[in-house]
């Protein structure tokens, strides 16, 4: 494959569409792809060669889990003994 120019088509995710779709490049920097165009609903976002996002969900898990590994969580408080 040759070298890639400003209006060639791309494989890229759009997070609009939520999938894989072609693009046209519009920017580029130093020979790199750096903004793309949704050929289906013609969003422009950053090139992300392909790769999805993570969800706001597993964001959300990631930074809990973190916290936890991390200790940055609060500490559990203490029960008192049930008297019987």
């Amino acid at each position: 494959m040759g070298e890639l120019r400003l209006g060639d088509i791309v494989d890229d995710f759009c997070v609009k569409c939520k999938r894989l779709t072609n693009h046209a490049i519009v920017a580029m920097v130093n020979g790199e792809v750096v903004k793309v165009r949704c050929s289906t609903c013609y969003n422009e976002h950053p090139f992300r060669n392909g790769i999805q996002p993570p969800s706001k969900k597993e964001l959300k898990k990631k930074e809990l889990f973190d916290q936890v590994l991390g200790g940055s969580g609060t500490p559990p408080t203490e029960t008192p003994p049930r008297e019987t």
